[in-house]
């Protein structure tokens, strides 16, 4: 089991880590800013909108943020 712990507070840390740096610069860690997400489409999938549903489309942090706390 410690090799499963180690691996798993691994890729936490690295999680933190792109937030903190997500945040430093103001965008969304989901979409790196962009505002949208492009899809993987296959032939039974068809999205609607390409906006990042962490921050709506808005490419910002404090509106990622706000989401990930309601």
């Amino acid at each position: 089991m410690g090799l499963f712990s180690y691996l798993s507070d691994w890729k936490a840390n690295l999680y933190e880590k792109k937030v903190a740096q997500a945040e430093a610069m103001g965008n969304c860690p989901d979409c790196n800013g962009k505002g949208f997400q492009i899809p993987i489409i296959n032939e039974y999938s068809f999205p609607d909108s390409y906006d990042c549903p962490g921050c709506e489309g808005t490419g910002t942090f404090n509106k990622w943020q706000d989401n990930k706390h309601m």
